[in-house]
This record gives structure tokens, sequence and C-alpha cells, in this order.
């Protein structure tokens, strides 16, 4: 029998009080997390309800003394932020990199609907279901926000009957994610990734050396630092947890707890997996023993003699197709980039085959490479060693108590890495899950295989974005200023920028009938234009325009205009736009800097 909600909101208040001690008992407790979310629910229903009683109660009697305007708090929602100009240039680089490379690959551009049916994203994500964001019934649907781009794809293509012989598809857009996040890392709730996808059949591995090597390709060209593509096979892994004794239905939850090595020691891994998971302590051990090796070739070999491992067909079926892989990756020259590590997991449920994700120095957790010491690994990864670590933080420091029972606990952003910059694998039963569904019990129904990977942008922007302001990157795009000297000359100023427009030469103008010479130039100079082109009365008679190039250095970490005596050059009108595209300049312009 359901209770019955208070009426009056001193009840309602009694009510609140009680159910935010029970949450904060259930919390000090480590109650179950189905509990504390029923808990949590009821908590926000009854202040949902107490809120609409008080402003029903507060328009009743605002008849008499007027409502007063209540102020609004300009901020945006949690795990959102806004990028200014300077930010959205340096984005807008990366993300036209990736997109050529994209391209540059025979990649064909997609676009899918940001929110999706609820019932399309359900059973996709394993553990991590819990963070979609579910959108109230709109119009008999059930809808929540993508998570990601790869089941929005996998639904596409299922749409089409999954007919699609073969493809490479790729998009580019934002995903949600009920996170707690870390904004400093790029960690958010709304934050954009980069896509590409191979569809098909085809030749074993081939697509997804293709996909590696692209992953190498766009984070060479993109200034990341050093980074590692750390591998992994699914069938391997499946394997290890059958002939360490993992029961079949634990599985896929205790792939979830091998998935946090990257985060957290093997300790409370080992903790998550027999504590609460139930696994078998002796079991663990086992799995401990295999997942603490990485390396490359040398690894594959000492897999090879393992002659319990072998008998598993699942394992056996991984180890032959990762000895293709490397075959194929060393074509592709970037076998220097690898890891091939055991203790990667990839948490979401739809990977079948090989996974792996990019990381870089600044991936792991302050302090972590020392407590993540496994004993011995076959082979050290790429990514240069940082200085002297600091002790390993444990996982409940890391979070800051919540102000009320409520609130989600804020996490310390100074001991939470950037965590993987790209990620992906191999998915062969996504599409044929959702042909299946739609076609019915008992149906036959199409499938088809794919492997892909999703490259975060905003984490490469939060590596990236510093660097660009140490350099004294450029802001903007606007390359030459068209200033009048004298009289105003906006007619001539006009028909100067529309030509030079014309001709792929951004430029820009000050929108004033007689403006001042210096307003001119620091208007062009606020906008770090290298091109002041100056009109003059007499100049134009004569077919003339002096043409100033402005340059631009770093002072004390900032970018400061060179003083300059120049006058400028006389450059004939009509070879005007020539001259431009002929400078240094104007050839090195899609690089972003100003500085040489």
């Amino acid at each position: 029998m359901a209770t019955a909600t208070p009426s009056s909101p001193d009840a309602l208040a009694s009510e609140i009080a009680a159910q935010s001690a029970l949450l904060a008992d259930l919390r000090k407790q480590q109650a179950d997390s189905a509990q504390v979310e029923d808990v949590k629910k009821k908590l926000g229903d009854l202040k949902r309800t107490l809120a609409l009683l008080q402003n029903a109660n507060a328009g009743a009697g605002g008849s008499k003394e007027g409502k007063k305007k209540e102020r609004i708090l300009l901020k945006t929602p949690k795990g959102t932020r806004d990028y200014g100009p300077s930010e959205m240039f340096c984005r807008e680089h990366v993300e036209r990199i990736v997109k050529d490379c994209f391209t540059t690959y025979g990649g064909s551009q997609l676009d899918t609907p940001v929110f999706e049916r609820k019932e399309i994203l359900t059973g996709k994500y394993g553990e991590d279901a819990k963070l979609i964001f579910d959108l109230m019934d709109q119009g008999g649907e059930q809808l929540a926000l993508r998570y990601d781009h790869t089941v929005p794809l996998a639904r596409y293509l299922a749409m089409s009957g999954a007919i699609t012989a073969q493809a490479k598809l790729w998009q580019v857009g934002k995903v949600y994610r009920r996170d707690n996040p870390v904004m400093s890392k790029g960690r958010m709730r709304e934050f954009s990734q980069a896509d590409f996808d191979i569809a098909g059949t085809w030749d074993t591995m081939i697509p997804d050396a293709e996909v590696i090597s692209l992953v190498c390709t766009i984070l060479s060209r993109l200034d990341v630092g050093g980074f590692t593509i750390k591998m992994n096979h699914r069938k391997i892994l499946d394997g290890i947890f059958e002939v360490c004794g993992v029961p079949a239905d634990k599985i896929r939850t205790i792939s979830s707890a091998v998935d946090k090595l990257d985060k957290l020691p093997w300790a409370d891994v080992k903790k998550e997996m027999t504590e609460e998971k139930g696994l078998d302590p002796a079991s663990a051990d086992k799995i401990g023993e295999y997942v603490k090796h990485k390396g490359g070739l040398e690894l594959l070999d000492t897999l090879k003699a393992d002659a319990a491992l072998l008998a598993n067909a699942n394992a056996k079926a991984g180890i032959d197709e990762m000895a293709i892989l490397f075959m194929y990756l060393k074509s592709y020259n970037v076998l220097d980039k690898i890891s091939f590590d055991l203790s990667l997991a990839r948490g979401l449920d739809y990977y079948t085959g090989i996974i792996y994700e990019a990381i870089v120095e600044a991936s792991a957790p302050p302090g972590f490479k020392a407590a993540n010491a496994f004993a011995s690994s076959s082979t050290a990864p790429s990514v240069p060693d940082a200085a002297p670590p600091a002790p390993a933080p444990k996982k409940k420091a890391s979070k800051k108590a919540a102000t009320n029972p409520d609130e989600e606990e804020e996490i310390d952003e100074s001991q939470v890495g950037v965590g993987s910059i790209a990620a992906g694998g191999r998915y062969d039963n996504l599409v044929g899950m959702f042909t299946a569904a739609a076609a019915g019990e008992g149906k036959k129904s199409a499938s088809l295989p794919c492997v892909g990977v999703s490259i975060g942008l905003d984490r490469i922007f939060a590596l990236v974005w510093p660097k660009w302001v140490e350099r004294g990157m450029r802001s903007k795009e606007t390359m030459a200023y068209v200033m009048a000297a004298g009289d105003g000359l906006l007619t001539e100023r006009v028909e100067l920028v529309r030509e030079l427009r014309e001709a792929g030469i951004k430029t820009d103008f000050l929108f004033k009938a007689k403006p001042k010479l210096p307003a001119q130039f620091a208007a062009g100079e606020k906008d770090e234009v290298p091109f002041a082109i100056i009109l003059g009365g007499d100049e134009l008679k004569e077919g003339l325009v002096t043409v100033k190039e402005q340059k631009w250095e770093l002072t004390d970490g900032k970018k400061a205009k060179i003083e300059s005596n120049d006058k400028g050059t006389k450059v004939k009108r009509a070879e005007l736009i020539q001259w431009i595209k002929d400078t240094p300049t104007f050839r090195d312009w899609s690089s972003g800097k100003l500085i040489a």
C-alpha cells in the first residue's frame, strides 16, 4: 500500500528532513545503490511537491501584495560550460584536423538526432546505463539524450535493413552523460565526440587495423604530446575469465571491475570483484596474474605458450586475431604506439572483439603509476614517465562531501586524470540486436559487423588549449583589415572588402563613415590581423594601396604587437590579392600560428 504524501508545508518539510537524514545514513553505510536511488527519488518528489505547494500559496497571496520578481541565477547547468571566441577558434582547429583525417581515410559524414527513444539506448551500456539522461514523456514517447554515437549509428544501420554492404561513416556532435564532471580535465556531462566507424563484412582485422592507424594519424597531427594506444581483445579477456573460473553470468560485471585498473590499484579492484560482486578470491587472484601483463608481440608469444588459455576456444580465437592485427599494424608503421594490455576491458556491453583506447601522460590520476605497479610487465608503455609520483589517492579521497544530502558529491579535480582521449572497438552484434528486436521473436533478421572509434574532443581540447595559449596562437581568422586615411572613403573600403572576401581572404573594416586612422588600427590589432590595408585618396587615383604587415611576439607570456616605424608597402590595387596570397603568412595561415 502506497504511503500518502503529506499535504501541508510543515508536514512536507518534516518528511523531507527525515528522508534527508535517511539518505545521509545510507550513504555513510555504503548501502545498496538501488536503495539509495529509491530514497533519492522519493526525496526529490517531496521537494518538488513542497515547491509547487509554496508557489501555489504565494500565488494566492500575491493578488494583494503583487508578485515580487525573483532574481535568476546566471550560470550554466552542472557539467556544461560556454566556450569563448578564442577557445572556439582552437576547438575548431582541432575539429578541422579530425574531420580532414576522417575524409582522408575515405569516410562519409552522418548525423543523427541528439535524443533517441529510450528503448534504443537501454541494455547497451552495462553498469554505465545509470548515466543516461532521461527526458520527460514527450507526446507519448519515452526519450533520452544520446550517450554516444555508436548506438545511434547501429540504429541507423538497422533502419536501413542492415543492407549497407561496406561503409565508412563518421559523425561529430554532442553526447550526454549524467556523470560527476571534472571540468578542467574535459570530463563533462555535455561533451563533443568525433566517431569513425567501418561497417560491413571484410577480411579479418583489416578494418580494425585501419581504425587504429586513423587514431594514430589524428593524434600525431594534434598537439597532445606522447600517446599510447592500449589494445586488448574481448575474446581473450573472456577466455581468461573462463579459465580463471568466473561464472558466465558474472563475466560482464567482472570485466567492468577490471576496466577500472587504469584508475584504481589492484587491491581495490579485487575487493570490488570479491566483496561487491561475489567472485571467489582464488579466481580473482588468477585474474590478477593475467591482467598485470602488457607489452607487444612478445606478450602474444607468452599467451600462445599458455596451454590452459589456448585450450579455451574464446581465448584462442582472440589470440589468432591479434597475431593478424599485429602484422597489419606493422605495415601501417604504428607498432611503436601500441601497448597490448590485458587489463584493458572497456565497460560497454556491445564490444565483441578488439578493444582499444588512446592515453597520454595526463590520462591517469596524479601519482597513480606507483600504485598500479603490478609486479612486472612485459614491456613499458611508450607514454613518458612523469616526475617521481606522489602516493596514489584512495578512491574515497577524491570526492568532497556534498553540502546537502540530496546533492551529488563533488570530485576533487586535482586527484583526477584526463582519462582516455579516444576509445573504441569491434561490435559485431549491435546492429543485429536492433534488427532482431524490430523483426519480432522467431523471425530471421539481418546483422552487420562494425568496428569504430570515438575521439573525445573536449578532453583533447583540455590538453591542447594550455599549449595554444603558451605559444600565442591566433584567436580569429581575419587576415586583412581595410582602413582609410583622411576622408572616410567608405564606398571604396566596402568595394575592396568585397573583392578580398570573394577571393577567399577573410577581411573586415570599421563600421564608421569617417573613422580616425588610430581607431581603425586599434580595431585591427584587437583582432590580431596581420595585414592592414590603408586607402588614401591620392594613392587610389594612382591605382595603389598601402599594405602594412603587422607582427606579434610573446612578452612575459603574453602576446604583444611588435612596434615598427615601417610605413608599409605600396602595392598596385589590381595586384593586391595575389600579393597577399604570395606571402608566407597566407601560406601558413591554416596552422593557427600568429607568432613566427
